[in-house]
């Protein structure tokens, strides 16, 4: 089976910490949308396998397109594969956007689950952050799609925030836990540096937190959210019982996907393809891509990478039918030292990381690499 992910590249407001591509444009929409229709036609034999399991429209701010934008791909993207196990369809969405009326228009379409990027529950944080929405917004938000009958909503937040005190990421984590959402995602704050923070931080504007202040905000994290009954599924997800993110889940698992839109990501198993067009240019029908086949070698280093992400870790009986014995025996040997450590463990022929221990996830994965 494979996965269906359209990216929607406009947002009204850039956020302080977005790396992600994305443009102000907004007036481009109707044309990009109406490309997209296009390029899904002409890679739609991408995937192998014809079977599509999630559907995900990602930005940018999807919230910007109409519902009955989102609707038609949705519907066009049923004519072209085999939908009928279809079971999770999620659009990222900003809480200002999801006004009664778009919600109720929403409502109309095939989306089940909207991921809300909400950041922080504090408005100075979100002001700083140069987010559109306010705390009070954000809850009115979750409270509306709520009285509209959604019952998978996932959140977004931000840890790792310098300059607020040592309250306010506590407030925040209780705030989320009171809306009783089923999924929350939780972010360290990352300075990247073609960013308006990348910029601050070398004008001397912002000091990012250290590392002791980096693993106590983690460490918050997971204890308030496990203590109120979500599981720690990943390094930055946590979900009730039954409530795992079906689309990024399968990221994980390695499942081919294909990407649709300016700036989309594609995998077909051995290939990953990604366009390489600016919004205009996709707009204008100039759809260009850029590829890689992946070796045997990068297959497995993936494998690693994204395995040791999740609490099942890597399966060591399957490293050794698909790549060789040899290499499950350089992983058993590589991982001892972690595993003195505390900082991985073996149960029954699966490696993994301790969520305890999730911190760790890039130092140890980086170690275990061919």
């Amino acid at each position: 089976m494979a996965t269906l992910y359209f990216h929607i590249p406009f947002c009204k407001r850039i956020c302080t910490y977005c790396d992600f591509y994305k443009v102000g444009a907004i007036e481009l929409i109707p044309k990009v949308v109406e490309a997209m229709h296009g390029e899904l036609d002409s890679r739609a034999s991408y995937l192998s396998d014809r079977g599509i399991t999630s559907i995900y429209f990602g930005g940018g701010t999807p919230s910007l397109i109409a519902p009955e934008e989102v609707e038609g791909l949705i519907s066009h993207a049923r004519k072209l594969f085999d939908c009928a196990e279809v079971g999770e369809i999620t659009l990222e969405a900003n809480p200002d956007d999801l006004t009664e009326e778009y919600v109720a228009r929403l409502r109309q379409t095939s989306v089940n689950r909207i991921s809300l990027g909400i950041q922080s529950f504090d408005d100075r944080v979100l002001r700083f952050m140069n987010r559109r929405h306010t705390a009070a917004e954000a809850k009115e938000c979750v409270a509306r799609l709520r009285a509209a009958g959604y019952d998978n909503i996932s959140i977004d937040i931000i840890f790792g925030v310098a300059g607020f005190g040592d309250d306010w990421l506590a407030d925040t984590l209780s705030e989320a836990i009171a809306l009783d959402v089923e999924h929350i995602s939780a972010y360290h704050l990352t300075v990247e540096e073609r960013t308006r923070l990348g910029v601050m931080v070398r004008k001397g504007e912002y000091q990012p937190v250290d590392e002791e202040r980096s693993e106590s905000d983690y460490r918050l994290v997971e204890r308030m959210l496990q203590e109120a009954g979500y599981e720690h599924y990943e390094v930055s997800n946590y979900a009730k019982e039954g409530c795992r993110a079906k689309h990024n889940s399968a990221y994980w698992k390695g499942v081919e996907y294909l990407g649709i839109g300016a700036g989309a990501h594609s995998f077909s198993g051995d290939d990953r393809r990604w366009c390489v067009s600016t919004a205009k240019e996709y707009a204008e029908g100039d759809i260009r891509f850029e590829s890689e086949v992946l070796s045997p070698t990068d297959h497995l280093n993936e494998y690693i990478m994204t395995s040791l992400r999740t609490v099942e870790g890597i399966d060591l009986e399957y490293v050794g039918a698909a790549f060789g014995e040899a290499e499950r025996r350089r992983l058993e040997s590589s991982a001892r030292g972690w595993m003195e450590r505390g900082v991985l463990s073996m149960d029954a022929n699966r490696l993994h990381i301790p969520t305890s221990e999730f911190m760790l996830s890039d130092a140890v994965i980086e170690s275990l690499f061919v």
